[in-house]
């Protein structure tokens, strides 16, 4: 369940970064009331930790070759 979470973060936050990327705007900050907003800061600094954490998945199949 939590990887599931933090997989959608992470998503989310790509989708963002894109948005930046291609039309400078941050739909995050847009709905929460800009970067600078308490709600738009716990947002992004929840889709950091997401991206932490998906780090692990990354790595969780690197084992032996299940058949």
């Amino acid at each position: 369940m939590v990887n599931k979470i933090a997989l959608s973060l992470v998503i989310i936050g790509a989708l963002n970064w894109g948005l930046v990327g291609l039309f400078q705007f941050d739909l995050v900050g847009w709905i929460f009331g800009g970067m600078d907003a308490l709600v738009s800061r716990v947002i992004f600094t929840l889709v950091g930790l997401a991206g932490i954490w998906c780090i692990n998945l990354l790595f969780k199949h690197l084992g032996p070759e299940k058949e």
